[in-house]
Parts: structure tokens; sequence; C-alpha cells
């Protein structure tokens, strides 16, 4: 298990790199069109691992890591919702005071700045998955080792 604060790859077997394809969707913004988003996925058995739903200029956007992109691109797709596909940081964070602003500060000490960011399960109720949309990922790679 990551020790908390630390990137996931420290840790991992499967030699990732801490940090997650993150997919985008771009949707009507009207009520309904997130529970629309999660039963499409769901029905075709994609994982929600994270996301997070903002409105900007009228237009509904969804940022989300999934368990199946590949599978959750064909479904957006099929939907009419216009997609792209980045990469975000991912460091898992304890339920701890001041978890977050260790991440953080390392961070700002890099000179990379946080451009959103978002929480999901790390399956454990002492942890979550931090998402990190960031100004120079390699850098942030780099800079919470």
């Amino acid at each position: 298990m990551p020790k908390v604060g630390q990137c996931r790859s420290q840790t991992r077997d499967d030699g990732r790199m801490p940090k997650a394809k993150q997919l985008t969707a771009w949707i009507e913004n009207r009520p309904g069109m997130l529970g629309e988003v999660g039963s499409a996925l769901g029905a075709k058995k994609v994982n929600i691992v994270a996301f997070m739903a903002t409105v900007d200029d009228g237009h509904g956007t969804v940022r989300m890591v999934v368990d199946k992109p590949a599978v959750a691109r064909k479904v957006c797709a099929a939907h009419g919702w216009e997609t792209t596909e980045e990469e975000v940081l991912e460091v898992v964070l304890g339920d701890t005071p001041g978890s977050l602003g260790r991440i953080a500060h390392k961070l700002r000490e890099a000179s990379v700045n946080i451009q959103y960011a978002y929480a999901g399960s790390a399956g454990s109720a002492r942890r979550v998955n931090a998402y990190f949309g960031v100004s120079d990922l390699k850098l942030a790679l780099r800079a919470i080792r």
C-alpha cells in the first residue's frame, strides 16, 4: 500500500507512474445530464473512479478518471458528447490534517501551478486519491518523489 502523501508508483507493482488518464466530456447544461452520463457509463460497466463536474459559459464539463477509458470514449461518442483525454497527477492522500498542504507545497516549491483538483476513492476510508491538473506534469512528477 502506498505511503500517504506519496505517489502511488513508489509502491506499485505495475510500474505505472503516478499519473492517470482523465477523460473530459463536454455536455449540455441542463437538469439530469450528470445522471445521464453516469447511467450511460454504468450501463457499459465503466466504473467512475473520480470525477468533478462544473459549468462554464453555460456548458457542462465533466472531468473523470474511469477504469475503462476506451469504452468510456465510445459511450460518450455514441451520445454526442465531445471528449478529450489528458494525463493528470495522481497522489494518495491520507485522512490527516495537512496532507493536501504538503503535496501542494511541494508543487509550489517546484513552480508547478495547480489548475484544478478533485478526489476519488483509494479503496480505504482513511485515504483518497487526489487528481491534479497541473501546469507541468513532468516537473510535478519529479517534485513529489
